[in-house]
């Protein structure tokens, strides 16, 4: 009886453990950094180097003299039409969740115009681990021997020894360690909780 009781407790914290794994790589966008939702904000240099995701979060902060539709491309380019969406409570979080682009305005008059409008292209969510290395290159090389030096303007690499076909793993990102020691811390407190039960 204790030991059923202890197995659902025990699969109920693992899958709370497993469903927080994934929120670690969703990122929250406060729309306009510092400057938040406001005039005289350049949202096309905002948005510069950024990679909006699905499940990413955009957090619109603004004041009672702002709100914010969402809206289409023909919207956006003429700062108006219907909107597919309107928010007026200072604080809105808009959930990205398809893939595509998004398009926001402030409806107040005026405002749009004079740039205070966004648009951002969501791609999907990372199916890796965000910050992964590739895998190197499959292109054979010419091995130097001990004996010869590699060729002017080409680097030394290491023979492989024999009998090695493949080049090792690369190794994990910080962003993978770090999920993992939480999952792993996560799951131990789980079964040492359950050990004192």
């Amino acid at each position: 009886m204790a030991m059923n009781g202890l197995s659902k407790m025990v699969a109920t914290a693992l899958l709370l453990v497993l469903a927080v794994v994934p929120a670690a790589f969703a990122e929250t966008f406060t729309v306009g950094g510092t400057a938040q939702w406001n005039s005289g904000v350049d949202y096309t240099a905002w948005v510069t180097g950024k990679t909006f995701r699905v499940g990413d979060t955009l957090e619109f902060k603004y004041g009672p003299s702002h709100s914010v539709n969402e809206v289409n491309k023909a919207g956006y380019d003429s700062c108006g039409g219907t909107p597919i969406d309107s928010h007026s409570d200072g604080d809105t979080t808009i959930d990205l969740k398809t893939v595509g682009p998004k398009y926001f305005i402030c409806p107040t008059p005026g405002h749009c115009q004079s740039g205070m409008k966004l648009a951002v292209t969501v791609v999907a969510a990372s199916s890796g681990t965000p910050g992964s290395p590739t895998p190197p290159s499959t292109t054979p090389t010419t091995p130097t021997t001990p004996d010869s030096p590699p060729a002017a303007g080409t680097p030394e690499t290491p023979t492989p020894a024999s009998g090695s076909t493949s080049p090792p793993p690369p190794k994990a990102s910080g962003a993978s360690k770090g999920v993992m020691s939480y999952v792993l811390v996560g799951v131990s407190m789980v079964l040492g909780y359950g050990l004192w039960m």
